[in-house]
């Protein structure tokens, strides 16, 4: 944490001690050793009391921690993201292989096994576009910059939020013509094999 770090700094440009600093915002010297030594966090309270004494904004006593909290967060939310996105591939990719082995080895049951599948492929798909939403990114060169922690500049995100319903059209166009080709060729081995 940069915390400490700033509370020290601060300390030593007023030429205070820690026992000094201490009665000002009313806690014990061994609180102020703890703040500077990282072992524990002041409370909301002694943070504004800290900023008064020291003659900066809150803004700019805790601004390390603010931005080190924002990176672990994104971090943890590209890890998510990554984990659905990884499901979600094996899963489609279990989809398109498995629907003939299923049913000649399996016949109904195995046709419900498919089912079963799709409906958590379905599930798994809604939660990915629900994290899409959440940190808005739509398009691939969105989504590769957020999985890489990333931003893009103001003028890319406007190009790529320009281009946002182009590809869901095509998108849409996409999947209807592999559904059909799809069905026929299942169509055609189900005709072919039986």
């Amino acid at each position: 944490m940069e915390l400490g770090n700033q509370i020290k700094k601060y300390r030593n440009e007023l030429e205070i001690s820690q026992e000094k600093l201490a009665e000002k915002i009313y806690v014990s010297r061994q609180s102020i050793s703890n703040w500077e030594n990282d072992k524990n966090y002041p409370d909301i309270n002694s943070l504004i009391r800290l900023s008064e004494v020291f003659h900066v904004s809150l803004d700019n006593l805790i601004k390390g921690d603010v931005e080190k909290m924002k990176k672990e967060i994104s971090v943890k939310d590209r890890k998510d993201f990554n984990k659905v996105s990884n499901i979600l591939a094996v899963l489609f990719g279990l989809l398109i292989l498995t629907p003939m082995p299923l049913l000649f080895f399996l016949d109904n049951v195995g046709i419900v096994i498919w089912v079963l599948l799709a409906v958590v492929s379905i599930y798994v798909a809604f939660l990915a576009e629900k994290k899409k939403k959440e940190f808005d990114i739509q398009t691939y060169k969105e989504i590769v910059a957020f999985t890489e922690g990333k931003n893009l500049d103001e003028i890319s995100k406007a190009r790529e939020e320009g281009k946002r319903p182009y590809q869901k059209i095509l998108l849409a166009l996409f999947a209807a013509i592999f559904a059909v080709i799809l069905s026929l060729g299942i169509m055609y081995v189900l005709t072919k094999f039986f």
